[in-house]
């Protein structure tokens, strides 16, 4: 009966301690593309429950596409806390605030290659360096076509220290007719390979 008890209470401060390190960090590198990072922070918005903290850290490149490709919307209204890109203080510049998700979208290949060959020169590389070293999840979503060979080798590089490599790809098999229904596909890819429980276009159902 005590080992019973004794598994039970294991279980149950692993389960606490999952909650307590469901943070999520959200990178914007300064790749064209800002309407995925709108489109991202939306679906965020819209399951509340499933996280229980979301900090945004942006170039700033991004910053300028930002104001440039959505026509000046305040990326403050999202309600999520925004830090600036030379800001060490933040808590997920160290592995200790437990942080465990990093989804960068889109991504630079600029940002890709810094983080690929461990240049953390500012906080969003040395937040995906933290996540890589800990062993957390970071998602990287390059916006860029053609790809160089260069792209190509880091895109290797992160992939082999345990990044997931997804492109801003669209699909085209659900019938979507507007832009921000042909970018939500790669966005919602995005969430259900970060492990969120969305409700979205499934093939075959």
């Amino acid at each position: 009966m005590d080992r019973v008890y004794l598994r039970k209470d294991i279980y149950m401060l692993t389960l606490l301690s999952y909650k307590d390190m469901d943070k999520v960090i959200i990178g914007f590198g300064g790749s064209s593309g800002a309407i995925y990072g709108k489109l991202l922070l939306e679906r965020l918005q819209s399951i509340p429950g499933q996280y229980t903290e979301v900090a945004i850290v942006m170039s700033k490149n991004a910053a300028i596409n930002w104001a440039l490709e959505l026509s000046g919307l305040n990326i403050e209204s999202y309600g999520f806390k925004v830090y600036a890109n030379d800001d060490f203080s933040a808590p997920f510049a160290s592995g200790s605030a437990r942080y465990n998700k990093m989804i960068i979208c889109p991504c630079s290949m600029g940002t890709l290659g810094r983080i690929a060959h461990g240049l953390s020169d500012d906080l969003m590389t040395r937040a995906a360096d933290v996540i890589l070293k800990e062993r957390r999840q970071l998602i990287v979503v390059p916006r860029e076509t053609p790809f160089s060979l260069i792209h190509l080798d880091n895109m290797t590089k992160l992939t082999q220290a345990g990044a997931i490599v997804c492109p801003a790809i669209p699909s085209f098999y659900n019938g979507a007719s507007t832009i921000e229904q042909i970018c939500l596909t790669v966005v919602d890819r995005v969430l259900d390979l970060a492990g969120f429980n969305i409700d979205s276009f499934r093939w075959g159902e």
